[in-house]
């Protein structure tokens, strides 16, 4: 039990982070839709003649694509670097490869979809780009065969757990750094700005075939689905390091390992700390276990070898583009990540957080510290615009869609 402090030390854990330190900076793409029944607007099922996993078969055998599978059950698609992945409620997901501006992810996701939604077409399926199933609820959602779900879903405690799960949808943005000062800069800024792009793209008014009276339900349902994983990863300190994160890292309850493809349950009793010290019934800690743990921590900005920011509900693809182009005009000019820092330093880390509570109801008709947050919003994208603007970078275009309706006030879900 002892060998396990040697084998991981403080310094590999943090070969994670260090290791996406990098010369060049793309953009990451994750894209979750919620495949429907054209006609009925049920969700669909992963199970039956019709379900989603005859759909993935069929567009594998039609696009040369790879299965990924879990105890030989279907989770996903691998072709290169691309991957179309389920969510626990058969949500598709779609990860590209990353790239250097956004019109080469949207030559990408149109190149896929070309082949990939025609299909589902055959299977009366459409993909629809919502934050959370606007007519199905989780209790008529079984999850997919795959066991890491199984062991998410008895573990998550929140009230709104099932709902985040199986019911909802988002899209994920991935920033590059260049070092630890750059990748905490840039962490901390992913953190601050997190709640008014929340507002900005929220998409999931509608649940249960009801206005449920909130902008945003999926933001709803992960405010309420685990405190001690979700949320703000750090206290956010200007001096605070990759070790600051591990540290919070190692702090949270595991669920689970792995070994030799069985799965060990440790249900939260102890930490990813603890395991180092004294093991967990006879296993000692790998680092595999390390990047599991990892990825079973669900913070709205979550660190890894690049920055995964995971707080936007599903759009459609206009303003998924828009979103993409607004985090790189912010962060991949170094002024304008000065400017931006600049004018949110007037809130505090309370002030977002108080905000971040509110967001799910009003969206950009919250106000923080008496302010708007339309008019909060119209400034960090003026900032975006600004910054690719001066670069003369053409991804500048892809910003014009959220632009037009924020200065109206108004979010997706209103349209």
């Amino acid at each position: 039990m002892i060998h396990c402090k040697e084998k991981l030390s403080q310094e590999k854990l943090l070969g994670t982070f260090i290791s996406g330190c990098k010369t060049e900076e793309f953009l990451g793409l994750e894209y979750e839709r919620l495949p429907i029944n054209k006609y009925t607007k049920d969700a669909v099922s992963y199970y039956g003649e019709f379900g989603i996993c005859e759909v993935l078969k069929q567009f594998a055998k039609e696009d040369n694509w790879d299965y990924l599978l879990d105890d030989n059950e279907i989770i996903g698609l691998k072709k290169l670097h691309n991957t179309i992945t389920l969510e626990p409620g058969a949500q598709v997901e779609l990860s590209i490869e990353p790239q250097k501006s956004v019109r080469e992810l949207k030559n990408r996701v149109d190149e896929i979809d070309k082949t990939l939604l025609p299909i589902f077409d055959k299977y009366d399926i459409e993909l629809c780009n919502k934050g959370v199933y606007p007519k199905t609820t989780y209790k008529n959602i079984k999850l997919i065969p795959k066991t890491r779900y199984k062991y998410m879903a008895n573990y998550l405690w929140g009230i709104l757990s099932d709902v985040m799960m199986r019911e909802t949808a988002g899209i994920q943005v991935g920033i590059d750094f260049k070092d630890e000062e750059d990748a905490i800069r840039k962490f901390n800024l992913a953190n601050k700005l997190s709640p008014f792009i929340t507002a900005m793209f929220a998409n999931s008014k509608i649940r249960g075939n009801v206005d449920t009276g909130y902008k945003s339900f999926r933001a709803l349902a992960w405010l309420n689905t685990d405190n001690e994983r979700c949320g703000f990863a750090t206290k956010l300190k200007k001096d605070m390091g990759f070790s600051d994160y591990l540290k919070t890292l190692l702090e949270i309850p595991m669920i689970y390992i792995v070994r030799g493809g069985k799965y060990i349950n440790i249900n939260g009793k102890i930490n990813f700390k603890q395991f180092i010290q004294s093991g967990w019934e006879g296993f000692d800690a790998e680092f595999k276990d390390f990047e599991l743990h990892a990825n079973l921590f669900f913070p709205e900005i979550r660190l890894r070898n690049f920055i995964e920011i995971r707080n936007h509900d599903c759009v459609s693809e206009e303003y998924m583009y828009s979103l993409l182009a607004i985090y790189k005009g912010i962060f991949y000019n170094s002024d304008c990540l000065t400017e931006t820092e600049e004018f949110l330093s007037q809130f505090t880390i309370n002030d977002i957080s108080e905000f971040r509570y509110n967001v799910p109801r009003f969206a950009l008709q919250t106000k923080v510290k008496n302010k708007s947050v339309k008019d909060i919003t119209k400034e960090i994208l003026n900032l975006s615009k600004f910054s690719l603007e001066s670069l003369n970078d053409s991804d500048v275009d892809y910003m014009q869609p959220i632009i037009e309706i924020n200065s109206k006030g108004l979010t997706p879900c209103d349209l």
